[in-house]
């Protein structure tokens, strides 16, 4: 896996939004895929370890390895570790600079002996500076780096010296010398600030270069030199931008600084400012406890000083205006280095105000390797800055769904299987069938229903952990995060049944409402002569008997309708089709109910309450699936109408959402098929066309809560039975658990399950009803409205 910094030419990070708008990325895959093609041929080439070296060529980080060793040096200088593991003078091997590029050093100037800890250079004089190890390097403050904007080799060289060579004569000395330059490792950056004409610079360079070297590498020497080539004699064009190098001995230590993952919460309602004082170490190291990759920082750098003051101008001409004018051609653009365990290095040049995230998922399930992320700022120690740093609200927002969108996805298919395991329970215990709304409600209190239904889960998650030896994340932000999914997925069903219930609440009541004008124009001679009229023409249409075949078989319809479209079309289509009978179902429903309440009150009205509908059980799937209307026995307990056509609204609006989810995961999918319908007609996967399948006959057998299936009795445990709460439950709990391993499409799997088993025990109830068997209990409902 390579990451999209991790690239050659690439040093931004990105999401599959920003690719559309930032092209480096696009260009280097398209590259790369070019450089496929093997010239001669037109053809791609065939070997595979020439593919393999062209990808590796083409795709390997821009950013050199040493770069991220540098980073790794400076953090665990900071952090305390061992440096000789840190590091890693070993690893490198250590090249003189090309011979084509190389400068003599009698084309040099006269060497420069640096008394003090920091060295700045400010053009391109053509001067050797030595700096003394041992001198400089007092008091812990053993650590050299430097940062440039000049080119290594062609610009700047660094070597080691055992001891003061005086002329190029000294041979001995000269063995002894260790090239340094090919550790220094170039740092991606935008064009430098041009002149239009000689001394018209108005800001540094950015830096293009970064040398970082720890005690241990230096061992063995006494100094340290930095050699920088003769400025070009260029005619004809503008100057170069100024030319700049700021090295400095440093403690990493007293750069240290540590941000809890409190102070970064508030600072999402108040930002925290620090203030770095002139001749402050150049590397900083800020420590952050959380991930950038959860919560981005805002990080704000402004220049507070550069040692105007100091330097003898008046006191109106060190305002601030002047005084940024001046701080920015003396001081170099900070930048930042945030590095991450997961996702390793990220590169933010000329940082001023910048939202600092890295590419990283943490409190995963599968999330490895420490949760902290490492900032390396590299800040010009002449200057001082007023720094401000503030968790980005709306960053960390969107940065929330884009990265746990899929455990968001698969929370929301488990928080409606826990809403209709509330609903099938309810039934199972002789009691009204709640809403959508109402259900999650529920399962949202505490402490029980909410522990039962979230903390099970990631307990059994942290159980399968310790089984497969697998690590496991942080305990409290993995909670943190789960939990917090999990509240955005309740978040979600909820909005979605508020809209679904306010479109069919609307219908409804505009159904009911021209209905019943209707009805009163039906008393006109007019419309009745017109009815009369539309009833003899419609008897010559041969389908009005296909039109009574439909309406009395709307299941067996939906089933085989949905059914052939999933298999031969596309799994979407089929699956819209069973939504179709769903909010037809839904719709009728709730108007008998609208319609039957109204009625109800009027009459109770004009006879002071004495009227009552009284209607049996059985009459529940009356609208919907007539051809089980004799299921239940006549001697039943009667209910309202209007309350039973309510509770059927509310078992298949249920199913509605349910199986919305589930065909919203097959949206890419379609829009997909649909772009290249018009090229090529393939078959949906056999594979999606079964589970598919089970879903359609989960919602047509059990599209009625008197068809609710009823397993085999436990075994050892009298009168207790496994029933469609606890397979909704349980199948909530797979849910979740894929969830947190970002596998929500699996929860096709017990959907379809639960759809196969009913689909059995319905044709195993027909079975038994035929021969006279009472397989299947009937249970009366007794409500009290």
């Amino acid at each position: 896996m390579i990451s999209s910094t991790a690239m050659k030419n690439v040093w931004l990070s990105m999401e599959h939004q920003a690719i559309l708008w930032c092209n480096q990325l696009v260009v280097q895959v398209s590259h790369t895929i070019l450089s496929l093609i093997d010239p001669e041929t037109r053809q791609p080439f065939h070997d595979r370890q020439r593919r393999l070296a062209i990808f590796a060529k083409m795709l390997r980080s821009g950013v050199p390895q040493s770069l991220n060793r540098i980073v790794e040096a400076s953090l665990s200088s900071s952090l305390g570790h061992d440096g000789n593991s840190a590091s890693g003078s070993q690893e490198y091997t250590l090249s003189a600079c090309p011979n084509n590029v190389q400068w003599s050093d009698d084309g040099l100037e006269r060497d420069l002996y640096i008394e003090t800890r920091t060295v700045t250079v400010l053009a391109m004089d053509g001067r050797r500076r030595w700096l003394d190890i041992k001198k400089l390097g007092l008091n812990e403050k053993s650590h050299f780096v430097l940062v440039t904007n000049l080119v290594p080799c062609h610009g700047v060289r660094i070597h080691l010296w055992p001891e003061k060579g005086n002329t190029s004569s000294d041979l001995l000395v000269r063995k002894r010398v260790v090239e340094l330059t090919s550790k220094m490792a170039q740092i991606p950056s935008g064009p430098a600030p041009r002149q239009i004409e000689p001394g018209s610079q108005t800001e540094q360079p950015p830096l293009s270069a970064i040398f970082w070297i720890s005690p241990e590498d230096m061992q063995g020497f006494r100094f340290i030199t930095i050699s920088v080539a003769p400025r070009p004699a260029l005619s004809g064009r503008p100057p170069p931008a100024a030319s700049m190098a700021v090295g400095q001995f440093f403690n990493p230590k007293e750069g240290n600084l540590e941000f809890s993952t409190l102070s970064l919460i508030l600072s999402a309602y108040s930002q925290k400012d620090m203030v770095f004082k002139e001749d402050h170490p150049l590397a900083l190291n800020l420590e952050f406890s959380i991930s950038l990759g959860l919560l981005p920082v805002t990080l704000s750098l402004k220049t507070a000083g550069c040692g105007i003051k100091s330097s003898g101008l008046a006191a109106g001409e060190a305002g601030d205006v002047e005084n940024n004018r001046l701080c920015k051609l003396r001081c170099f653009p900070p930048v930042a280095l945030a590095w991450d365990t997961t996702s390793g290095l990220h590169i933010y040049p000329s940082l001023h105000s910048e939202t600092i995230t890295v590419d990283s998922a943490p409190a995963l399930w599968t999330a490895q390797g420490s949760e902290k992320t490492f900032i390396l700022l590299l800040v010009d120690p002449h200057c001082a800055y007023r720094t401000s740093y503030s968790v980005s609200l709306s960053a960390a927002a969107r940065r929330f769904l884009l990265v746990y969108g899929s455990q968001i996805a698969g929370f929301t298919i488990a928080v409606v299987l826990f809403t209709l395991m509330r609903q099938a329970r309810a039934w199972e215990l002789d009691l009204p069938i709640p809403s959508m709304l109402t259900a999650v409600e529920y399962n949202m209190r505490l402490p029980l229903p909410f522990l039962l239904i979230t903390v099970v889960p990631i307990v059994i998650a942290f159980l399968l952990s310790l089984l497969k030896s697998q690590s496991f994340p942080p305990v409290g932000s993995f909670l943190f995060v789960s939990l917090g999914c999990y509240t955005v997925a309740n978040g979600f069903v909820i909005v979605l049944i508020l809209i679904s219930q306010l479109v069919f609440y609307v219908g409804a009541a505009m159904h009911v409402f021209f209905k019943t004008r209707w009805k009163l124009w039906e008393r006109n001679c007019c419309y009745a002569f017109l009815q009369w009229f539309v009833n003899v023409s419609s008897s010559f249409f041969l389908f009005k008997q296909v039109l009574r075949a439909l309406r009395f078989n709307t299941l067996l319809v939906t089933t085989i309708a949905a059914i052939t479209l999933v298999c031969f079309v596309h799994p979407a289509l089929g699956l819209s089709v069973l939504l179709l009978s769903h909010a037809f179902c839904c719709h009728n429903a709730l108007c008998s109910h609208t319609q039957r309440k109204e009625s109800f009150d009027s009459k109770n009205k004009g006879t002071n309450g004495i009227g009552q509908y009284a209607y049996q059980r059985g009459d529940i799937s009356k609208n919907c699936s007539s051809s089980d209307q004799n299921f239940r026995s006549s001697t039943e307990s009667a209910n309202s109408f209007s309350d039973i056509q309510l509770e059927i609204f509310h078992h298949r609006h249920g199913l509605l959402i349910l199986h919305f989810l589930a065909a919203l995961m097959f949206g890419p999918s379609l829009v997909a098929w649909l772009q290249r319908m018009a090229i090529i007609h393939s078959f949906p996967w056999f594979v999606d066309s079964i589970l598919c399948i089970g879903v359609i006959l989960h919602g047509t057998c059990d599209s009625n809560p008197e068809f609710n299936f009823f397993f085999f009795p436990i075994p050892g445990i009298p009168g207790k039975e496994v029933t469609l709460s606890l397979g909704y439950m349980l199948a909530g709990y797979y849910t979740f658990l894929s969830s947190l391993a970002l596998a929500p499409y699996r929860a096709f799997y017990v959907m379809a399950a639960i759809g196969l088993i009913s689909f059995a025990f319905r044709v195993i109830q027909r079975k038994s009803r035929e021969k006279g068997e009472a397989y299947f209990s009937s249970r009366k409902h007794s409500h009290r409205h």
